[in-house]
């Protein structure tokens, strides 16, 4: 029998705010242990939450970004569960009052477009962290367990997706989709090593054709795109083996092993009622004002597709543009150099490319080199006037991301200048071919097959100065006017 999977995504992102969600305690990701708490992460007696206004912002963001509803009104909620590493044992959240709703993602798999429902976006409180005396840092063999409040109430973002993905490749696209957008938004860095981003990919499995879901399975720590892409890809076998085997799916909470590249069981899946919501008493009900709405609308980024787009429509290859945008400072590099007059396919070419490479190789980020949209203008002009030859260029541009200068001052200063002019050429040109008769008469001939040969004994006379193309032309036009 085949089987269609049915896929949906719980993404939590951490909110890049100066303080926490409902006290005045920094976010500070890698501070000592229990140095960031205050009486209201701590949950003590009498301490009261105070929301959060940047943080407020911060989801209306996300949410117009895919295109929800932003409500007007909304509420905060507990949500009640046993949580070791929250004092006040409940959790601060949405429930049937979101602040956004019914927004969408389109993603696409090499080249198949899709779109994915996005159910609600809301506010809630982060965790802190439990660390596992064990060699797995797992519980279960665990001898003692310590915890660590810093997290404990930093602005926790949920993203809800519709169960519209239908594959592991269109859930990794889904998520890097998800990345891209946020980040953009400039409200979290969205590191999943850092924890700042966390997916929850929620699977089931029916015979194809049948309208009715199968039973889920909640598979959560996959702290990689490439992870969540196996855990899904190996729960979707998972649970059709074991239906074909005369079984049922539980559904229950299952954790992914990196190592084992398998998912095991957790717990048993709460269903809503478990939690046993009730509206949080200590904070009024939250109201967006049509002003407010339209302000976030309006300040609004480019969104990654968009971007993605228009640089398509200027003429970039699609690979170059789909690597600028998802670096995002490249993206704005480019358009700053455009802007300033560049060539659009030189210096998409050369960020897609050389850039990243050097960047990669030198392990720095762009803002810590000299690079800039002049300099790119610059340099893709010396280019198209001949001034440069593309391998010279190549290496003026590793220098001035270096910081050794403009182009101009790099290609005098190492003697880099392509030469052009053909006055300048003629003796070069004309002792070539006094020096190889036989090859200029294969030429005079009608065998141009050895210009090359002739061109590079030039090249070499030159020292790689000369411009080959130029070069090549002077050959063909002496030796056959001869």
């Amino acid at each position: 029998m085949a089987y269609e999977p049915v896929i949906g995504i719980e993404t939590h992102v951490e909110l890049t705010t100066a303080s926490k969600m409902f006290c005045g305690c920094a976010v500070n990701f890698g501070a000592d242990p229990n140095t960031t708490v205050c009486p209201v992460c701590l949950a003590l007696p009498g301490a009261l939450p105070v929301p959060n206004a940047e943080a407020i912002e911060g989801i209306l963001r996300i949410g117009a970004a895919f295109g929800c509803r932003l409500v007007e009104d909304s509420l905060f909620h507990r949500k009640n569960y046993f949580y070791p590493d929250l004092p006040k044992n409940y959790q601060i959240s949405q429930y049937d009052v979101p602040l956004c709703v019914d927004g969408h993602l389109d993603i696409d798999v090499a080249g198949d477009e899709h779109r994915v429902g996005i159910t609600r976006v809301h506010m809630e409180e982060d965790t802190g962290k439990s660390i596992h005396g064990s060699e797995t840092g797992r519980i279960h063999d665990a001898e003692y367990s310590l915890l660590d409040f810093n997290r404990s109430g930093v602005p926790l973002v949920e993203i809800v997706s519709e169960p519209d993905i239908r594959s592991p490749e269109q859930a990794r696209a889904y998520a890097a989709e998800l990345q891209r957008v946020v980040r953009s938004l400039g409200v979290s860095d969205v590191r999943l090593e850092e924890g700042s981003v966390r997916f929850d990919a929620n699977i089931s499995v029916r015979p194809a054709g049948q309208d009715e879901f199968g039973t889920r399975a909640e598979v959560k720590n996959m702290n990689s795109l490439r992870s969540l892409q196996r855990a899904v890809a190996y729960e979707i076998d998972r649970q059709i083996a074991h239906i074909e085997g005369g079984n049922k799916v539980v559904q229950e909470t299952r954790h992914w092993d990196e190592g084992s590249g398998q998912t095991s069981s957790m717990r048993s899946k709460e269903e809503s009622e478990d939690y046993r919501y009730f509206q949080e008493p200590d904070l009024v009900p939250l109201h967006v004002d049509d002003e407010w709405r339209q302000a976030v609308v309006e300040s609004l980024p480019e969104l990654p597709a968009v971007r993605r787009h228009r640089f398509a429509e200027m003429g970039v290859d699609r690979q170059a543009a789909a690597v600028m945008v998802e670096a995002g400072d490249l993206a704005d590099l480019f358009d700053a150099a455009v802007a300033s007059g560049a060539d659009v396919r030189t210096v998409g070419n050369w960020l897609s490319g050389d850039v990243v490479a050097y960047l990669r190789k030198n392990e720095i980020p762009l803002a810590d080199t000299h690079l800039s949209g002049d300099h790119l203008r610059e340099l893709a002009a010396m280019v198209t006037e001949g001034a440069l030859s593309s391998t010279a260029a190549k290496d003026v541009l590793g220098r001035v991301l270096a910081g050794e200068g403009s182009p101009a001052e790099i290609a005098a200063a190492h003697d880099l200048t392509q030469i052009s002019d053909t006055g300048a050429l003629e003796t070069e040109v004309a002792a070539v071919l006094d020096s190889n008769p036989d090859v200029v008469e294969k030429l005079r001939a009608g065998d141009m097959k050895p210009i090359g040969f002739l061109v590079g004994q030039v090249m070499k006379a030159t020292r790689g100065k000369a411009d080959p193309k130029i070069v090549s032309e002077m050959i063909r036009s002496k030796a056959t006017a001869g």
